[in-house]
């Protein structure tokens, strides 16, 4: 309509639409085509927009505690079906972003409130993400906890989104060095979250996105 002003650039659904995409072809790669090194560096895409998109729901999320429930949830019981299966103890990326989740929640309430006991109870949620990723390995290790958090930062100081990217390619060098590998891939995600619009977009994909994740790995593993 005249008068009416469009943002244009990508939609947080068109976002995870990509990141879904980008994550498929990474399994695949990893679990039916494991010589097609292009399915590896495309799949790098996936982790920073989820990551970016996990800051952001919490950031808008109206109910905290259903946030993270439901992603904590699925994680878990994710990881449960995998160990039946595989006996394997990785921890998924669902539970590497819950640990994020909480950390975010920490660091809005000391900034929100600025008592002391929040900035304590985020230390100690840091120190103990450190000891997590030295006890188990969770998905993407202590950076891949971080890299959200680091995002959520960003969101609470109100940087311009160009400083909010600038910290994700930050965090992914800083996963890179850590993870090795094709990691380093992952900055090519840094131009897609720089034509983010800041809206959501069309129709509500939400729980698509939570189902997409373990439906995907279970139509892989059984091929």
């Amino acid at each position: 309509k005249v008068g009416v002003a469009v943002q244009k650039g990508l939609t947080g659904n068109q976002l995870k639409l990509i990141a879904a995409a980008a994550m498929l072809l990474d399994h695949a790669g990893i679990l039916l085509f494991p010589r097609i090194q292009l399915f590896r560096i495309l799949g790098r895409l996936a982790y920073p927009i989820f990551a970016y998109m996990i800051a952001e729901g919490c950031r808008y999320t109206k109910n905290k505690l259903r946030y993270f429930c439901m992603l904590f949830g699925l994680g878990t019981a994710c990881q449960l079906v995998y160990y039946f299966f595989s006996g394997d103890t990785y921890l998924n990326i669902l539970l590497t972003f819950s640990v994020s989740v909480l950390l975010i929640y920490a660091m809005q309430a000391s900034w929100e409130s600025g008592k002391a006991i929040w900035s304590a109870v985020f230390a100690a949620g840091i120190v103990a993400a450190v000891g997590l990723d030295m006890l188990v390995t969770i998905d993407y290790g202590f950076w891949g906890i971080m890299i959200p958090v680091m995002i959520g930062f960003a969101h609470i100081r109100q940087f311009p989104r160009w400083a909010e990217v600038l910290m994700l390619g930050l965090g992914l060098v800083l996963l890179g060095e850590a993870m090795g590998g094709y990691q380093n891939y992952a900055l090519l995600s840094l131009p897609f979250l720089l034509c983010y619009s800041g809206k959501r977009g069309k129709g509500n994909l939400k729980y698509f996105f939570y189902i997409f994740y373990p439906v995907h790995l279970a139509v892989l593993q059984g091929i």
